[in-house]
């Protein structure tokens, strides 16, 4: 049914119409347009009123897609923020604007012409493929409307699709248009340039004492200590909530028995496997073996490394060849196998060491599982304690106390800026729960905060301490940092000054292989640099300045790096020719043309609201979307 009203036009204008006056409907449901309009008015256009039951069941809906694409539920301060409401009620001024104008034309459908458009719709096609009177029932029925409604408006909106048919209907590009923004975007230059680099303008020798206070003195500002902030936290994680000593040795000694499989170790070996290339080469070199050649001789031989024929430690289930596993287990420690027939190749294996069968005993593990019994039950208890320690802080009680009451350590931490790094620059040691840092920031000393998620079934709460507020620093504290700031800026100085110089010798007409010659730099090209296509040492603002003028453009700009400039000059432009009958011009057709349409059929709504007058009752709205000021 969603589509019955959005595809019963089929043209381009319909949907371009539905776009401004169904989207929603094609988007949330059938329920956005079959519903009366009642007393309550949230905006008036013309003699045509939208509801606020109109107006509320449209922003919930948008309100709603918007957080399934959050993957959250958005608050209704997030919606606002976002520009929904308006959103919403825009498109129902919209739609109330283009019902008046149909109105005023007395625009209309016959009915032999409504019913074939709602026949041919797919959403009412039954199992045989064709219309389906019972499935037409159906659809409305789980929607919740009487088919009169429905009918009334399919008629509006292919009576709105009368008004767009005649505003855009057939709205094309000029060709001239497609030929100029098809010149645009495929034209690509060549360019000649030089790389001014940091060692071609030379070292930056630290300033003078002079020069250093004079530019920390003006830049004062941005060596400033930031805030920093103190803070204690508790945790309450499976790892913190868990008693190891309330477990009892034989609540362990029958979870080791009931895990002993996981304490034993199989025999296992450790192999060694030199592979042949055909079944008699492998008995040669097994005869060699016997004949008391080792089989690192062997190896040697063959030029083979320990890494070309090292299996590892291997327990016989671990062969995915049943006879090689076999044919390994069956030898004793340091001994060789004769040539055994592979699956995939014939072998000789050799056994380097045999470590035997094991168990761990239950004295070894047994700290191991009373850890792990401890855990598994603070997993079970950590959504009741969570309860409680809520209970606590919402009676007034401090974090001290309720680490007190729970037997949980309350930690403190040394001082912290926004980016968690410490006075020193290193970072700060800080549990790894989201949201601590932004919160410690917006909260105060005294605040309550809200409790965090911490790992996967861990909490935290925390307070702030301290505020220690952000202050000038003396020259003193930051010297060094000044020194590196003032060459770095001295540098990006001497880089634009000599790229600038250049530039002035090219323009004045020193060629470019002059100017290479008197600066030692090399003379580079570019070719078929595409615009709003960055590569190689050209950057987005690189490329502006070459699209910026035509062949014979010079300009200077930053190169990818930013650390470098470039001096440039443009050598050659070229052009593909035109052809109005390619894929790319015919979908660069349909895309301006829409575009021309879509901006035709705004127009003519924002000229119907305007002469036909728009009204809002933003206290309506307001109450409708939950941000009344009480």
């Amino acid at each position: 049914m969603l589509d019955a009203l959005r595809k019963g036009a089929g043209t381009w204008l319909a949907k371009l119409f539905i776009a401004l006056l169904i989207f929603s409907f094609a988007i949330w449901g059938v329920t956005d347009f079959l519903q009366g309009f009642g007393q309550n008015t949230a905006a008036k256009v013309g003699d045509t009123e939208v509801s606020l039951l109109e107006f509320d069941r449209t922003y919930r809906q948008d309100l709603n897609r918007l957080s399934q694409q959050f993957r959250r539920p958005l608050t209704r301060e997030e919606g606002a923020a976002l520009g929904v409401p308006q959103q919403a009620l825009g498109r129902l001024v919209a739609e109330a604007a283009l019902n008046n104008t149909a109105q005023d034309l007395q625009l209309g459908i016959s009915d032999k012409r409504l019913a074939a458009l709602i026949q041919a719709d797919p959403a009412f096609r039954g199992l045989s493929g064709t219309y389906d009177r019972s499935r037409l029932d159906q659809v409305l029925r789980a929607n919740g409307y009487q088919e009169d409604e429905y009918v009334v408006q399919r008629r509006k909106i292919a009576e709105r699709n009368q008004l767009a048919e005649a505003l855009a209907g057939n709205m094309n590009a000029p060709i001239s248009y497609l030929e100029a923004l098809s010149a645009y975007q495929s034209e690509t230059r060549s360019v000649d340039f030089l790389l001014v680099t940091p060692e071609s303008v030379g070292e930056i020798e630290d300033p003078s004492p002079d020069i250093l206070n004079a530019y920390f003195e003006e830049n004062k500002a941005g060596f400033r200590a930031p805030e920093y902030r103190e803070i204690k936290f508790l945790a309450l994680t499976p790892e913190t909530l868990a008693r190891p000593k309330d477990v009892v040795e034989e609540d362990a000694r029958a979870e080791y028995e009931q895990r002993a499989s996981d304490y034993y170790q199989p025999e296992r070996r450790k192999v060694l496997q030199m592979s042949f290339p055909s079944k008699e080469a492998a008995e040669e070199a097994a005869s060699e073996l016997a004949g008391g050649k080792t089989f690192s001789e062997l190896m040697s031989e063959r030029n083979l490394t320990n890494n070309d024929v090292a299996l590892g430690v291997m327990a016989r289930n671990d062969f995915l060849d049943e006879t090689l596993g076999s044919a390994a287990f069956a030898l004793e420690e340091g001994a060789s196998s004769g040539a055994v027939e592979g699956r995939f190749s014939t072998v000789i294996l050799n056994v380097e060491e045999i470590l035997p069968e094991s168990t761990r005993p239950f004295d070894e593990v047994k700290d191991e599982i009373i850890q792990a019994l401890a855990t598994e039950q603070a997993e079970r208890e950590i959504l009741d304690l969570l309860d409680e320690i809520e209970d606590a802080r919402a009676g007034g009680a401090l974090l001290e106390e309720i680490g007190e009451r729970f037997s949980l350590p309350v930690v403190s931490v040394e001082a912290f800026d926004q980016n968690g790094k410490s006075s020193s620059g290193g970072d700060v040691d800080l549990p790894a729960a989201d949201g601590l840092v932004a919160g410690t920031f917006e909260s105060d000393i005294g605040i309550e905060n809200d409790v965090l998620q911490f790992g996967e079934q861990g909490f935290l709460w925390y307070e702030v301490d301290k505020v220690i507020p952000e202050r000038d620093q003396t020259l003193d504290e930051v010297r060094n940092e000044v020194v590196s700031t003032w060459k770095s800026d001295e540098m990006t100085r001497r880089l634009n000054e000599t790229a600038s110089d250049y530039l002035t010798k090219l323009n004045n007409g020193t060629s470019f292989e002059n100017l290479a010659g008197e600066t030692g730099l090399e003379v580079r090209t570019e070719e078929n640099i595409a615009r709003n296509a960055p590569s190689g040492y050209f950057s987005q603002e690189a490329i502006s300045q070459v699209f910026g003028g035509p062949v014979g453009t010079s300009a200077v700009a930053n190169s990818s790096d930013g650390n470098t400039r470039l001096v440039l000059k443009v050598s050659a432009a070229n052009v593909p020719a035109f052809d109005a009958a390619s894929p790319a011009i015919g979908a660069l057709d349909e895309q301006l043309s829409q575009q021309m349409r879509d901006s035709l059929i705004g127009q003519f709504i924002t000229d119907r609201e305007n002469e036909a007058g728009v009204e809002i009752n933003q206290a309506g709205v307001a109450q409708v979307i939950g941000l009344t000021q009480n």
